[in-house]
């Protein structure tokens, strides 16, 4: 039977969370014993868990200070949070998962399913240390792309634009790498679009620092830095033309 561990401050979540992941009747055994940073720390050392819930805030550090200190993390994380925006973002840069308080049983179901169904592929490390480095203000966001094969590391600033194949994205990097992976276009717009990131037309979300011109000819299209021209919509010309003024 694998062991899920709950980390949080507050004794009834750590309960709830536990009498719900119980009800779900999966093959999983339920640990709500980590209070806090030291305490969770502890119990991750003695129980070797499989899946750890973990608490963002906590009196004495954050769950971020908790895998810090976590020498070998072989199991998966879902973090669990009251209203940390910031927090989230970076989560979502590291492609972890996470619930909101007051927990959701159908998303905390969800949360679980897919946590089991990867501890059999290792958790890459690369994806905690974007983490780490994503939580700080100051340190430019890295974003991480899982493909069937590989786990990519990618800073923002490689990336030259997104573009849309079903409920795929490509993304084309600068030297002209480019990585599919399995989720929408409108995920990464919501991701990126405070970083200077433009979706232009249905399928394409461009790098605004990686464009070119804009060639007025074919109904007009936005030419990338690497060649590449991506149309742009008429609903889009205002915003696009305002936005580029300011860069």
């Amino acid at each position: 039977m694998r062991k899920a561990l709950i980390i949080d401050d507050e004794n009834r979540t750590r309960e709830l969370i536990a009498k719900m992941i119980d009800s779900f009747g999966f093959d999983l055994e339920t640990f709500p014993i980590g209070e806090n940073v030291q305490s969770g720390i502890a119990a991750i050392e003695s129980l070797r868990p499989d899946i750890v819930f973990l608490d963002i805030q906590m009196p004495d550090g954050t769950g971020f200070d908790l895998l810090k200190s976590v020498q070998n993390i072989n199991f998966e994380v879902v973090f669990i949070t009251a209203h940390e925006e910031f927090a989230i973002k970076a989560i979502k840069f590291s492609a972890l998962d996470y619930l909101l308080k007051p927990i959701d049983p159908t998303e905390l179901r969800e949360a679980t399913e897919k946590a089991m169904k990867a501890i059999e592929d290792k958790r890459d490390e690369q994806q905690f240390e974007a983490l780490q480095n994503n939580i700080q203000p100051t340190q430019k966001k890295r974003l991480v792309l899982k493909t069937q094969e590989s786990v990519h590391v990618v800073e923002l600033e490689e990336i030259i634009r997104c573009e849309a194949d079903r409920n795929y994205t490509s993304f084309f990097l600068n030297g002209g790498k480019k990585i599919l992976v399995s989720k929408t276009l409108k995920d990464y717009e919501i991701l990126l679009s405070s970083f200077h990131f433009l979706r232009v037309q249905q399928s394409h979300l461009i790098n605004l620092n990686f464009v070119d011109r804009y060639d007025k000819g074919n109904g007009g299209s936005v030419v990338m830095k690497d060649g590449s021209q991506v149309p742009l919509s008429p609903a889009k010309r205002d915003i696009f033309f305002k936005i580029l003024e300011t860069l």
